[in-house]
């Protein structure tokens, strides 16, 4: 099949394995410490676990998970406040699959749709819409929740409702920016030698945006596709980096991702959302990370047009998803992980997300 099998042989994997090791056998001589290069995209944690990536890296390499699931860096106070929306009478609360069974303090959506809620699970934003032109009786809201990647869908939608005129229709904004995200974890402690870039998020924003990483913290930025060979070729490019000690952005995901992005698709979230300062699941609150309405469309903002109660947030007691999302830590040094936190009773959102390292980490392995 194009551009699948293509970026699947073994024969090449190994190839370029092996061309890890020579660039990393190099650096290793100079007296260097140990690698670390970090993935920022959820669909590169499942693939890095699915095809055994790490078992094909020398020892010098570790390549750890960092906060690539929007659904894992969601605080629970956000959920709280999305679950005290699907209580209110009157309300249907929409979301995307992967959002139902992310724990708040003391429930999920899909613990309030089995007491009688109207949670339903949508695959995209005209759906929300059409439901809400249907029932023009009940508030209809959408559970925003992603990166670049999918914010322009959810902008549209908003664009869409004001055209239509549908007052019932709005929106729960948890949307959240990748480059403050990757500021904050090139000032913090532990910090990657190297990034592997998401190829989602690129494809939106362009590779020009990784340039301030390099220029201000000297870290590698290489954008990668979701293949194996794709991902390999990027470990390759960073280790030879580091190797040469020139550190740079580099987009072999070139048949997807341009230096400049999607320029329709940012004028477009831009125009409906602003940024603020947010709240991150294992983070903690970085400045102009997260997304709210623009004042012009508070008419489609559920925060604004449907005051509910919230709950006090309680964090899970044991939980270490913070630190994993961080790259200090890996699932299996959860003292809960596999046992009392498991995908079909997690006890934290990054065991729950398609996306999540915990989640990775127990169907693969690793």
């Amino acid at each position: 099949m194009k551009f699948i099998d293509e970026f699947r042989g073994e024969r090449t994997a190994r190839l370029l394995a092996d061309a890890i090791r020579k660039a990393l056998a190099v650096r290793d001589s100079a007296g260097g410490r140990p690698l670390t290069l970090m993935e920022v995209c959820g669909t590169h944690t499942m693939a890095i676990a699915k095809y055994g990536i790490r078992g094909l890296l020398p020892a010098t390499l570790r390549l750890v998970s960092g906060p690539g699931c929007p659904v894992c860096v969601t605080p629970h106070g956000w959920m709280d406040h999305a679950i005290a929306l699907a209580r209110r009478p009157g309300t249907t609360v929409c979301a995307f699959g992967d959002m139902m069974r992310v724990p708040g303090s003391t429930s999920s959506l899909e613990r309030e749709q089995a007491k009688g809620a109207d949670v339903r699970i949508l695959a995209s934003t005209l759906e929300a819409l059409s439901l809400a032109e249907a029932n023009p009786g009940r508030q209809v809201v959408f559970l925003g929740v992603g990166f670049e990647t999918t914010i322009p869908t959810v902008a549209v939608s908003i664009l869409e409702a004001k055209s239509r005129g549908l007052a019932n229709y709005s929106v729960l904004s948890g949307h959240k920016l990748m480059p403050p995200a990757l500021e904050a974890l090139s000032s913090g402690d532990p910090r990657p030698d190297g990034y592997l870039c998401p190829g989602h998020v690129s494809a939106v924003l362009g590779s020009e945006v990784y340039e301030a990483i390099v220029r201000d913290h000297g870290i590698g930025c290489v954008i990668a596709g979701f293949e194996p060979l794709d991902i390999l070729q990027a470990i390759l490019m960073l280790a030879r980096q580091a190797a040469e000690g020139r550190p740079r952005v580099e987009n072999p995901y070139s048949r997807a991702v341009t230096k400049e992005g999607n320029v329709r698709a940012r004028r477009i979230l831009s125009q409906v959302f602003e940024p603020k300062d947010d709240e991150w699941r294992g983070l903690g609150r970085i400045r102009s990370s997260g997304l709210a309405i623009r004042p012009e469309y508070a008419e489609h903002d559920a925060a604004l047009r449907l005051p509910v109660e919230v709950e006090p947030t309680q964090e899970p007691a044991g939980c270490v998803c913070g630190s994993v999302l961080r790259g200090a830590v890996t699932p299996p040094e959860c003292g809960l992980f596999g046992s009392t936190c498991t995908p079909d009773n997690p006890v934290g959102a990054c065991m729950v997300s398609a996306e999540g390292t915990c989640a990775a980490y127990f169907r693969y392995g690793t």
